[in-house]
C-alpha cells in the first residue's frame, strides 16, 4: 500500500475537500462502535475525502491517472513522509540510466581496478548531475511562481508543501528501471514518454497545491526546463558526459 493513514480530526484547515479544495476540520466522524460517517463539504456538499475507503491501490491508480481528487487526498488529508526517499531513489533509477548508457558508449573492457573505479565514480557523478539538474528545475519553478503568484507563497510552509508534493510527483522516474531492463528499439520513446509524464504529473502536482489554472503550472514548468537545459549546456562545456 502507500504507507498513509487517514486522521478523523484536526485544526480547522487542517484538511481538504478533495472535489472543491475548501478547507475541512474532519474527514469522518467515529460514533463508536465502528459506525463511521464521511464528512460533508459545507461548500460542495459532496464528502470531504471519499478515498479514505479506498483500497490504497485504487488511490494509486487513481494518482497515475492524475485525478486532482487523489493529488488531495495524498497532499492534504493523508501523514505520508517519503518524499526524501523517493527523490533518493527516483535520482538513483536515472543515474543508473545515464551510468548505463555511458558505459554502453565506452569500449574499455580492461578488468584493471583502476577502471573499475573510474567506472564507480562515473555513476557517483551521474548521480551528483541528475541532482543538480532537478534542483535547478525546481528553483526554476519556484521562481516562475514566486514572481506569478506571490500571494501563494507567504508562508514557509507554502514552499515545503510545494516542494513535497514536486517531490512525490517525480515518482514517475521510477518506470526508468524497466524501460532499461526491457531494452528494445523503442526505449528511446519509452524515455521520452516518461519524461512526460513525470512532467504532468509535476504539473498537477502544483496546480493541486495551490489551486491554480491549468496554464500557469505549465508555464512555470516551462521555466524549470530552461533552467535545468541551462545545466546541461553549462556541464557539456566543461566536457562532462551527461
Amino acid at each position: 500500500g502507500l504507507g498513509v493513514l487517514p486522521r478523523p480530526m484536526a485544526a480547522l484547515g487542517a484538511y481538504r475537500c478533495i472535489e472543491c479544495n475548501e478547507e475541512a476540520t474532519e474527514l469522518y466522524r467515529d460514533y463508536q462502535r465502528g459506525v463511521l460517517r464521511i464528512s460533508i463539504c459545507k461548500s460542495c456538499q459532496k464528502p470531504v475525502d471519499k478515498y479514505i475507503e479506498y483500497d490504497p491501490v485504487i488511490i494509486l491508480i487513481n494518482a497515475v491517472l492524475c485525478k486532482a481528487q487523489a493529488y488531495r487526498h495524498i497532499l492534504f488529508n493523508t501523514k505520508i513522509n517519503i518524499h526524501g526517499k523517493l527523490c533518493i531513489f527516483c535520482l538513483l533509477c536515472e543515474a543508473y540510466l545515464r551510468w548505463l548508457q555511458l558505459q554502453d558508449s565506452s569500449q574499455n573492457t580492461d578488468p584493471d581496478d583502476l577502471i573499475r573505479y573510474a567506472k564507480e565514480w562515473d555513476f557517483y557523478r551521474m548521480f551528483g548531475i541528475a541532482s543538480l539538474e532537478q534542483t535547478s528545475f525546481f528553483i526554476g519553478i519556484f521562481i516562475t511562481l514566486w514572481w506569478m503568484t506571490p500571494e501563494m507563497l507567504k508562508r514557509k510552509s507554502d514552499f515545503i508543501l510545494l516542494l513535497k508534493a514536486l517531490l512525490l510527483s517525480t515518482y514517475g522516474k521510477l518506470l526508468l528501471i524497466p524501460a532499461v531492463i526491457w531494452e528494445h528499439d523503442y526505449t528511446p520513446l519509452c524515455l521520452a514518454f516518461i519524461k512526460m509524464f513525470v512532467l504532468i504529473s509535476n504539473s498537477q502536482a502544483i496546480r493541486v497545491t495551490l489551486n491554480l489554472n491549468r496554464i500557469l503550472p505549465w508555464f512555470a514548468i516551462f521555466f524549470g526546463l530552461i533552467l535545468e537545459n541551462g545545466v546541461v549546456f553549462l556541464f557539456q562545456k566543461l566536457g562532462w558526459d551527461v
